[in-house]
């Protein structure tokens, strides 16, 4: 009788045990994320991404006092067309709205959010430290400086052998996603734009981001290898959450159009910025844009409310990314509160 009862409670628990392990937070190495569902719509308020094993958001409020999201009285669902879109509470990590959040395509020149990161943490001095434009920078097609609009050049390109600080590299790669400032930053950080994408990749790691591999400094797609440049509106979202600790790349998003010379002041360059919801709307922290062919147009957005409320949202492959990100952000913050 007792050997019969061993065999039926092995006989139950063995397909119950397979079913639970493939869950993320009963995984390898205990990981407290919840696997996030591949569907249409928004995840539930008790969905909770415990992300800070990642330093990916930093110990405040939400941590010491338990401040999370949850769905508001007036919640109502809401419907983004874009490719992947996801937006996350940033002191908590709750997905706040997820839409084919973790599906693997290429990500533009949200890709220089990373660039940004390695800048910011690799060079001491951004004001001090002199880059010396590489001949390969200068060559680059795309949005480089001087054209704000790929094809259009309406001032001066970087010249090789130009010297330029690099807090206005990282200014124009941010403001302007120029190609060519960020392929000069990495060059000036890492000797080489290999090198530099190698260690880029190292960061995606250590943050324990998944769905991520990048190719470029820049995030211009390389012929022939496409496929191994990309990211996931999920990881974007994270990195974006990241990047939040460092307020200098925030406040160059939100610097207005303006202008910046060489070390020597011999060339005078144009700093363009194309993030239109900065000024218009006072919610919105920043953004960055991204498009290439491939990837078609995507933007990732930063917001607050007026308690201070952070939100990190993104959108990849959306035709109407500027209308949808403000209809996300709006509905975001009114579809959930605090407490």
């Amino acid at each position: 009788m007792i050997k019969k009862i061993i065999k039926l409670t092995i006989f139950f628990l063995i397909p119950i045990w397979v079913i639970f392990s493939n869950f993320g937070w009963l995984g390898k190495g205990k990981e407290k994320i919840n696997i996030v569902r591949e569907n249409k719509g928004q995840e539930g308020e008790n969905d909770f991404i415990d992300l800070n094993k990642y330093n990916l958001f930093p110990i405040d409020r939400a941590v010491a006092s338990g401040v999370v999201p949850t769905r508001s009285k007036d919640y109502y669902d809401q419907k983004i067309w874009a490719g992947s879109s996801v937006a996350i509470d940033v002191d908590s990590g709750t997905i706040l709205y997820y839409d084919n959040g973790r599906k693997k395509t290429q990500i533009a020149s949200l890709t220089k959010l990373m660039t940004a990161i390695l800048a910011v943490e690799n060079i001491q001095n951004l004001e001090t430290n002199i880059v010396t434009i590489p001949r390969e920078a200068s060559l680059l097609p795309g949005t480089v400086v001087g054209c704000p609009t790929s094809g259009v050049c309406p001032s001066n390109r970087l010249y090789t052998g130009e010297k330029v600080k690099a807090i206005n590299l990282l200014r124009v790669m941010l403001m302007n996603s120029a190609n060519d400032a960020a392929y000069s930053l990495a060059y000036n950080i890492s000797g080489n734009e290999e090198k530099f994408v190698k260690e880029m990749n190292e960061k995606a790691k250590s943050l324990g981001l998944k769905d991520t591999h990048f190719c470029t400094a820049s995030g211009l797609e390389i012929d022939g290898q496409e496929d191994q440049c990309y990211s996931s509106a999920y990881d974007i979202a994270r990195i974006g959450a990241y990047s939040l600790k460092y307020d200098l790349i925030w406040e160059i998003m939100r610097i207005p159009d303006g202008k910046f010379y060489s070390a020597d002041g011999t060339y005078m360059h144009e700093l363009v910025n194309t993030d239109i919801l900065v000024g218009e709307d006072s919610k919105f922290i920043g953004g960055k844009t991204g498009f290439t062919p491939m990837a078609g147009k995507s933007l990732l957005a930063a917001a607050k409310d007026p308690e201070g409320h952070r939100i990190v949202a993104v959108l990849l492959d959306d035709e109407k990314r500027w209308e949808d990100m403000r209809t996300l952000v709006n509905w975001a913050f009114e579809a959930y509160e605090w407490k």
